[in-house]
C-alpha cells in the first residue's frame, strides 16, 4: 500500500460515521438512487455471485441484495469503521463483508458474475491495476458497473466548482467535524479524469460494450462494460 493509500484509508476510517448522511445532503439524495441503479445495471441472476468493492457503508452491496435476494453478495473494503458501519444496516446479516485492498483481490479468478463500486477509482493509487483486478476475478461474460464522480464541464463548470469548494468542507466540518476530509473529497472530485477517460481505461482493461450516462450536472457518472464471453 502507498503513502497516498495509507491516507485516504485514514480519511475513510475518520468520516465512516456521517458518510451516508452527507453524501445524501451533498447530492439531495440522489446518491442512493443511483447505487439502485448500479445494483439493477449489475444485471444479477438468481444464484449469481457479486463483488462490491469498496462497499464503504454497504449501499450498493445492499441494494443487489434487495433486487436478487437469491445472489452471493460480498461487499468489501480497506476502511475496517466503514465496513463496521455496514455491518449495522438492515440487511447485512445476509452480505459477506470482508477487508480487502482493490489493488490485489484475494480471489480467484473467474470468480463472480459482476462487480460493481462506488466512488472507488478516484481514490487508488493505481487505477489501471485496479480495473485488472477486476477483469480477473470477473467470469466470462460478467459485467462490470461503476458510480463515480466526474470533474464539472462547460458552462456551469465554475459554479459547480465553487460551489463544491465551499459546501463540502463546510459540511464536513459542521455535519461530521472534519473538514480535512471532506477538503480531500472535493479536492479528488473536482481533480479527477473526466467519463471519456475512465471509459477509455475501462477498455484498455479488456472490457467491452463500454458506456456510460452522466448523473446531477455531470458531477456523478455510471459507467458498464463486460468481459468478453471468450476471455
Amino acid at each position: 500500500m502507498t503513502t497516498r493509500d495509507s491516507q485516504v484509508q485514514s480519511m475513510f476510517n475518520r468520516v465512516n460515521v456521517q458518510y451516508d448522511r452527507i453524501n445524501t445532503l451533498m447530492t439531495l439524495g440522489g446518491h442512493a438512487r443511483w447505487c439502485r441503479e448500479v445494483a439493477r445495471r449489475a444485471q444479477v441472476a438468481p444464484g449469481g455471485k457479486v463483488l462490491d468493492i469498496a462497499t464503504g457503508t454497504g449501499e450498493i452491496a445492499l441494494a443487489v441484495r434487495r433486487r436478487e435476494p437469491r445472489a452471493e453478495v460480498v461487499g468489501v473494503d480497506f476502511s475496517e469503521n466503514m465496513l463496521a458501519e455496514a455491518r449495522t444496516k438492515p440487511g447485512a446479516e445476509t452480505v459477506t463483508w470482508e477487508f480487502a485492498d482493490a489493488h490485489r483481490l484475494q480471489y480467484e479468478d473467474a470468480s463472480f458474475d459482476a462487480v460493481t463500486h462506488g466512488y472507488l477509482l478516484r481514490n487508488v493509487s493505481d487505477v489501471p491495476r485496479v480495473l485488472g483486478e477486476q477483469f480477473r476475478v470477473l467470469r466470462p461474460g460478467g459485467r462490470v458497473v461503476v458510480l463515480e464522480t466526474a470533474p464539472p464541464r462547460g458552462l456551469l463548470r465554475l459554479a459547480v466548482s465553487a460551489g463544491m469548494s465551499v459546501v463540502l468542507p463546510l459540511l464536513g466540518q459542521l455535519v461530521a467535524k472534519d473538514r480535512d476530509a471532506y477538503s480531500y473529497l472535493k479536492s479528488s472530485t473536482l481533480g479527477f479524469i473526466p467519463p471519456a477517460e475512465v471509459a477509455r481505461l475501462l477498455r484498455e482493461a479488456g472490457f467491452e460494450d463500454v458506456g456510460y450516462e452522466s448523473r446531477y450536472l455531470g458531477t456523478n457518472v455510471i459507467f458498464w462494460g463486460r468481459k468478453p464471453a471468450a476471455a
